[in-house]
């Protein structure tokens, strides 16, 4: 009966329940857990949170909702009627003084200030414990009320530090997650190529193997060298067009590879129609090896510097194209393991092709330490986004983030809370992250499973 019982118990069991379970015993982990998804709701509600349009205002009988209005069109127009002349008033919401007007009923942001709008009566590095000056309906310059206080202080020209905080959640969350998104394509295919097929499992004709190589040399020329100058004035116009003569390098390259791989099919006499091993797992062991020769900080300084225009997206998706070494190797080890388990051996024995072998059943399981390593690479870019928009580099001069609230501090050092809190918010998502990614890889790891 207990033999039974424990049969039972193994067929029920789930290792995603288990890790899940697992991963809720380490209590850092799991209150990191829940402060990320604090951090996701914050950044997801950023412009609800700090804004300097209400979110409910009733003028001259009228009712607006400005910060939902302007969510998705920031030039956002309406307009009522003045009961005292009978004339229109028309009201642009991204540059009315919502603050000016003698509103009937008002519902302010927690946050009543958007963080690239300076406050002209507030200037000079206010701090958080000094008086404050606000600007009343009426036009006079009194004490500011509690609502209206920047209560983590202003910078030089009286943007509001909070606000600023706020929205650099956004920034920095969006950093994260999306270079390790492209790391993370990258990283996982080329990973999971070389370890399943090493370099002695993937046969073709030498002559395919010759053709897919120059199809390889060739994309990359024709698509990012030969377009260089075409991707580079693509995003001096603009994030749409960069990203779109990107995207025809990218199918350029795949193209040509394709194309000539396919070429490389015809059977030929002799030399080049003998099989041999294709070494993929040198060809990628050797790039990840060159890419790690390099200083990756100073790889994305550089890069960064050629461009001309500085965008977060450029940004992004350079600090992805450079950090997908680390989730490769991790990749790569899992399936030079996994590929000698039996099921994989059976799926073989079943006359699987390769690609559904390595899809289906390969790749499911050999994920979970790479999601310890994407956790880890989240932080680090993060970490990496705060230094450059530190240095003033890569970031427009335009956006708030963390990295460029904490430059602030460097031109006044009496301005303790623009190091301060900003310094704070970086440290304390980078320990979460951190502390995720500690969790994740003991509650992945199979030596524990009992």
């Amino acid at each position: 009966m207990s033999d039974n019982k424990k049969t039972q118990k193994e067929k029920d069991f789930s290792f995603r329940k288990y890790a899940w379970k697992q991963f809720k015993k380490n209590k850092p982990s799991i209150i990191s857990f829940y402060i990320l998804i604090l951090l996701v709701v914050v950044a997801l509600s950023a412009h609800f949170i700090a804004n300097d349009q209400p979110l409910f205002a009733k003028y001259r009988g009228k009712t607006f909702y400005p910060a939902f209005q302007t969510y998705f069109n920031s030039a956002k127009v309406d307009s009522t009627i003045n009961p005292n002349t009978g004339n229109w008033e028309k009201l642009q919401f991204d540059i009315t003084d919502w603050k000016q007007l003698e509103l009937e009923s008002v519902v302010w942001a927690p946050i009543p200030y958007s963080p690239e709008k300076p406050d002209r009566y507030n200037r000079e590095y206010v701090s958080p414990s000094a008086v404050q000056y606000y600007k009343n309906p009426e036009g006079k310059r009194v004490v500011a009320p509690g609502k209206f206080r920047h209560h983590l202080g202003t910078d030089a020209i009286g943007r509001d530090v909070a606000s600023g905080l706020i929205h650099g959640t956004k920034v920095s969350l969006l950093v994260g997650i999306i270079s390790m998104g492209i790391a993370s394509i990258i990283g996982i295919t080329l990973g999971a190529l070389a370890g399943f097929f090493g370099d002695k499992n993937l046969v073709a004709t030498r002559f395919r193997y010759y053709m897919t190589i120059l199809g390889v040399i060739l994309g990359f020329f024709y698509g990012f060298i030969a377009r260089s100058l075409s991707i580079t004035e693509g995003f001096n116009n603009g994030i749409g067009s960069g990203l779109l003569q990107l995207a025809i390098s990218l199918i350029l390259l795949v193209g040509v590879t394709l194309l000539l791989n396919m070429f490389g099919k015809l059977k030929l006499p002799g030399f080049l129609g003998k099989d041999t091993n294709v070494p993929v797992d040198s060809i990628v062991s050797r790039s990840i090896e060159i890419l790690n020769s390099m200083p990756r900080l100073l790889l994305i300084i550089t890069i960064s510097a050629i461009m001309k225009e500085r965008s977060l997206t450029i940004l992004m998706v350079i600090i992805g194209i450079t950090s997908w070494t680390g989730i490769a190797r991790f990749t790569r080890a899992e399936f030079l393991k996994i590929r000698e388990l039996e099921y994989l051996q059976a799926a073989k024995a079943l006359g699987y092709s390769n690609r559904r072998t390595m899809v289906k059943h390969a790749l499911p399981n050999g994920l979970a330490p790479v999601f310890v390593s994407i956790a880890f690479g989240i932080a680090s870019a993060i970490l990496i986004e705060s230094g450059l928009s530190f240095l003033g580099i890569g970031v427009p001069d335009e956006a708030v983030t963390w990295g460029s609230l904490l430059s602030l501090g460097r031109q006044e050092f009496e301005a303790w809370w623009l190091v301060m809190f900003p310094g704070a918010a970086i440290f304390i998502t980078i320990t979460v992250y951190n502390l995720i990614g500690e969790g994740l890889r003991d509650a992945l790891d199979p030596k524990l499973k009992q």
